[in-house]
């Protein structure tokens, strides 16, 4: 992730982003410039020029482009789908409409800071188990490209009723986290769940992935090594150069400033001239035309009959690939990825105040930001998408670089990602992404989030050798027990076939095995809590002294927070605001942090 000290992206001679109200944007009245949020061109509630939303709407689409796309693309096998391209374009067109709706159901109803939401990484690795289910196996047949016939009814029925699967064990899963976010008990767990248990969880999303990753980088470890090469080069060794660019304002009607290319599209770009470079490889005959033969996955026109068959529009639906089933050992898989969910994006929506220049989020906003992920699991269900939405912690970052925080840019983000939801084109151009270049993306992402969780340690003491074991126990018996469990299945024989199956899927989970040890392991071995990084951690989500301006961030849109959550019923509820009167005026009260 982004340092937020980074300086900021475009730098102009007339300062196209001043943080002063021109005529081409507005600042909300009353808001007093803080030293939080002194540095930012536009805060929070601050209302940038319409086509300056539309700009940095579309760059956090860019964003999020990576794990968007990659969720569907790493399911697409164990749906039996690797060789029908073009409903894995349906796929990906899908998860951006479901995560359009759901960015702007959390930005106007939900926690209301500037967070896109999109698939989660959490959600595959049950996903994957679940799938893996002697039931859920994919024929033979289906794996071989000479086999499958797209448009055969034989074959539709054999991945859609995998993905019905999938979508019923996510929507009865999503009201749980609905519950849990409405009904406050958020705030409740989050008193036993520290970094501890955050690190193994977070961690062990991304490590059992390796496999995948390299089997997808293996098809060309040249084009992937590449791929990955470059991403590294742009996002790490040339962040700091800035790129001249043409400019046409108002004051200066031509002129040029410089734009930090290369920190803001450093995945794009790469994935862009890796997808040229097969291009080339391609039309020159340079790789083999045998499908059998290594590297024949790195050519361009694989699958390039999707973009010729994919229609220009298509507008995703519920049930659009039948009646959702239910499984037990689905359920119960899922809430694995659930309660991962909520535990990062509780942590997301701290790091975004902070950003942004908001007052640290009380305690209804968070619940009904929980609440909120939690509906949008359901619609994502409902959709057919295949996966979750979550916040994304790359976008977040992006806030810091950007030094945009403004809500609508998020509206304007969530809008494109309806848009490209519909546009059928779109879906079927990422479709055709060359598999050893998707495979090169996916060992720099993965590692990327590995590293996200072990940076909770960063406020444990790890001099401690009861640290030291909870984490590495906790990780090392996330990666064996998982393994084990997929080479003997036949050990967890019970007798009743539903329970053999939530075992399976539970403990061939990573994430799950890893954070239920950790958190089993950090709550009863003792340690004081400095040692186990509690007073940090609970440091850095103290009361905002701004509490005038909790009401303005964090209240609900449209007057609802003070016509409906203001009787003597309502206000009792843990998701509304609790207004209070003071002598001086009106002034609303801070909940104690989770």
């Amino acid at each position: 992730m982004t340092s937020c000290e980074h300086p900021d992206f475009l730098q102009q001679d007339d300062n196209m982003l001043n943080s002063q109200d021109d005529g081409r944007g507005k600042k909300k009245d009353g808001q007093p410039g803080s030293p939080s949020s002194s540095h930012l061109a536009y805060g929070i509630l601050d209302v940038p020029p319409w086509y300056l939303c539309i700009l940095l709407g579309i760059q956090h689409f860019l964003t999020a482009l990576g794990g968007l796309v990659a969720v569907p693309l790493i399911l697409a096998k164990d749906l039996c789908l690797q060789h029908d391209p073009l409903t894995k374009s349906y796929l990906i067109s899908t998860m951006f409409f479901v995560s359009g709706i759901c960015t702007l159901l959390q930005v106007f109803f939900g926690v209301r800071l500037p967070i896109l939401q999109g698939g989660s990484f959490g959600f595959v690795a049950p996903s994957l188990a679940m799938l893996s289910l002697p039931a859920w196996k994919c024929p033979e047949w289906t794996l071989n490209a000479s086999q499958v016939n797209a448009s055969s009814p034989e074959f539709t029925e054999e991945w859609q009723k995998r993905i019905r699967e999938l979508q019923g064990a996510i929507m009865v899963a999503s009201c749980v986290q609905i519950l849990v976010g409405f009904s406050g008990l958020i705030g409740f767990l989050m008193r036993f769940i520290g970094p501890l248990t955050i690190a193994p969880t977070i961690s062990l999303v991304a490590l059992p992935l390796f496999d995948s990753a390299g089997n997808n980088a293996g098809t060309h470890w040249g084009v992937a090594a590449m791929t990955i090469f470059l991403i590294v080069l742009f996002s790490q060794y040339l962040k700091n150069v800035a790129v001249p660019m043409p400019i046409y304002g108002r004051e200066k009607k031509g002129h040029t400033s410089k734009f930090y290319l290369f920190q803001v599209f450093p995945v794009l770009l790469a994935l862009c001239i890796s997808w040229l470079l097969c291009f080339v490889l391609t039309v020159t005959n340079a790789l083999p035309k045998d499908p059998t033969a290594y590297g024949y996955q790195a050519r361009t026109n694989t699958e390039a009959n999707v973009l010729s068959q994919a229609p220009w529009f298509r507008f995703p639906y519920p049930g659009q690939w039948g009646l959702p089933t239910i499984s037990p050992a689905g359920v119960f898989g899922i809430m694995a990825g659930v309660i991962s969910s909520m535990v990062e994006s509780v942590g997301d929506y701290y790091a975004c105040a902070r950003l942004v220049g908001a007052p640290p989020p009380p305690k209804h906003a968070i619940n009904r930001g929980i609440g909120i992920e939690g509906l949008g699991c359901l619609l994502a269900g409902a959709w057919g998408s295949g996966n979750g939405t979550t916040s994304y912690s790359e976008n977040v970052g992006a806030l810091g670089i950007t030094k945009v925080g403004s809500r609508m840019v998020i509206v304007a983000a969530g809008c494109v990602l309806l848009v490209m939801g519909v546009f059928g084109k779109i879906g079927a151009a990422f479709a055709t992404i060359p598999t050893p270049v998707i495979g090169g993306m996916f060992l720099v992402m993965f590692g990327v989030i590995a590293a996200v969780g072990i940076s909770s340690l960063q406020y444990v003491d790890m001099n401690s050798s009861r640290n030291i074991f909870v984490f590495g126990f906790s990780i090392f018996c996330g990666l064996t027990v998982p393994n084990w469990v997929n080479k003997n299945p036949e050990m967890l024989q019970t007798g009743i076939l539903q329970l053999d199956q939530v075992f399976q899927v539970l403990l061939t989970t990573s994430m799950f095995v890893g954070g239920f040890l950790g958190f089993l392991l950090d709550n009863t071995i003792p340690g004081s809590p400095e040692e186990r990084g509690l007073l940090t951690w609970n440091q850095i989500h103290k009361e905002s002294e701004e509490t005038a301006k909790v009401s303005e961030v964090y209240g609900l849109p449209c007057g609802i927070g003070t016509k409906f959550c203001t009787s003597s019923y309502t206000r009792y509820l843990p998701f509304c605001p609790r207004p209070e009167h003071h002598e001086k005026g009106f002034k609303t009260a801070v909940s104690a942090p989770v």
